[in-house]
């Protein structure tokens, strides 16, 4: 059956999609590209033209609108991130619907060889019938979180057209960079002027979210001793050997990404740059516990200070920076937001779920600054490559969700 709002969730994601806005974690602006404003202005000027109120482009490049109130109730905050994933190829995306899924292996126009199979993915399996959407196979596709930008403005609009709808204020706020850690603004949670919000940004339909890992991030800085190799025998230190020292001595089949799952942490070495002189590593750690993370950054610290014990000639600096926290350690105080969803997700016929999730929303930032802020699901699938995918149906169940969650805080 069609549901009133997937024509409009369909037309509002490929739309949006085919904007470039990947953010890119090495430039110091913010936005951290200019791409971004394309989907920033627009929808600074979608929510004036259908009536919001206060919409403003903040000077940190945040999108902030009210959906004005026609109840008592709390301020309900609604965001989602406008910047797509910096790890995959995110310009030129050529978003495709694919009507009535029959079931079968999904191919790529843009590359033959690519396909997404329901035997390697059982989620795609359940949606036989549905509408899907997805890039042309040299991209990602950008649901993450587009479909989230999607649904919070099919909702505003519904909301903004019919005011008979019993609800109190709702805030809507679109944020630059969440991809690379710096999507909440300080002066975001003030701005927002929300009781609680909820980030669109989860997957599979029920998911109801209130605890992620706890990251940090981490530079290792190798300084050798350069001299021409004609004349290096016992002179020349060769930086990119110790940094490649400090990778292998890491525990490599227990602690990295490709071998941890559920509530495991890991130590994941991003990027590795320089050369015979000096050596750059980035790194990410994570785990859902403080002490964890502690601990793994103090074993990056061992790690390099033994490396750098075995030669003293050489500089090795390790430098660790926080970048959110686990929201479980706030909501678990007060889990009424999360309860909140869960019925209203519940109303849609769907039994909610709340599974740890391995990464971070800008809902973790918000709620370690004072705003609640749980996380509810989109629909999309394969994040951050070129099989995303994403079930327009999935997309209204989420709507359907928000609106009902708007319309039972008023209710108290």
């Amino acid at each position: 059956m069609q549901d009133q709002f997937d024509q409009e969730l369909q037309e509002r994601l490929v739309r949006y999609a085919a904007i470039d806005s990947q953010s890119d974690e090495t430039a110091p602006g913010t936005p951290s590209t200019a791409c971004q404003f394309g989907m920033l202005n627009l929808l600074r000027d979608e929510l004036a033209a259908m009536g919001a109120q206060d919409v403003e482009l903040t000077d940190y490049g945040t999108v902030l609108a009210t959906i004005p109130g026609t109840a008592p109730g709390p301020t309900i905050g609604f965001l989602a991130h406008v910047d797509t994933a910096p790890q995959f190829n995110a310009t030129g995306v050529k978003p495709r619907v694919i009507k009535g899924y029959n079931g079968g292996d999904i191919t790529f126009p843009d590359d033959p060889a690519l396909v997404l199979s329901p035997a390697e993915h059982p989620y795609l399996a359940e949606k036989i019938g549905h509408d899907l959407i997805t890039a042309s196979g040299t991209t990602l596709l950008g649901a993450d979180d587009k479909a989230g930008v999607a649904i919070i403005m099919t909702m505003a609009r519904h909301l903004l057209n019919n005011p008979d709808i019993g609800r109190g204020p709702v805030r809507v706020a679109f944020t630059p960079d969440e991809e690379i850690g710096r999507g909440v603004n300080e002066r975001l949670p003030k701005d927002l002027r929300a009781d609680f919000a909820y980030t669109l940004d989860g997957g599979q339909v029920g998911e109801i979210e209130y605890e992620s890992f706890s990251a940090d991030r981490a530079v290792v800085t190798v300084t050798g001793v350069s001299i021409h190799p004609g004349w290096a025998k016992e002179k020349m230190v060769n930086a990119i050997h110790l940094a490649s020292k400090i990778v292998q001595t890491l525990p490599q089949a227990t602690m990295t990404p490709e071998t941890t799952a559920d509530r495991e942490g890991f130590i994941h070495a991003t990027d590795m740059d320089g050369g015979s002189s000096q050596m750059v590593i980035k790194f990410i750690l994570r785990d859902f516990e403080r002490d964890g993370l502690a601990a793994k950054g103090e074993l990056l610290r061992q790690v390099c200070a033994t490396v750098q014990a075995g030669e003293p000639r050489a500089a090795i600096k390790c430098e660790i920076y926080p970048q959110y926290r686990n929201m479980r350690y706030w909501l678990e105080k007060d889990m009424t937001p999360v309860e909140l969803a869960r019925e209203a997700a519940r109303a849609q016929g769907v039994e909610p779920v709340s599974v740890p999730i391995r990464g971070g929303t800008d809902g973790s930032r918000l709620t370690e600054m004072g705003v609640p802020t749980p996380n509810i699901f989109t629909g999309m699938q394969c994040i951050h490559g070129p099989l995303e995918w994403i079930s327009v149906q999935d997309m209204a169940t989420a709507t359907r969700t928000c609106l009902t969650l708007a319309q039972m805080a008023a209710r108290g």
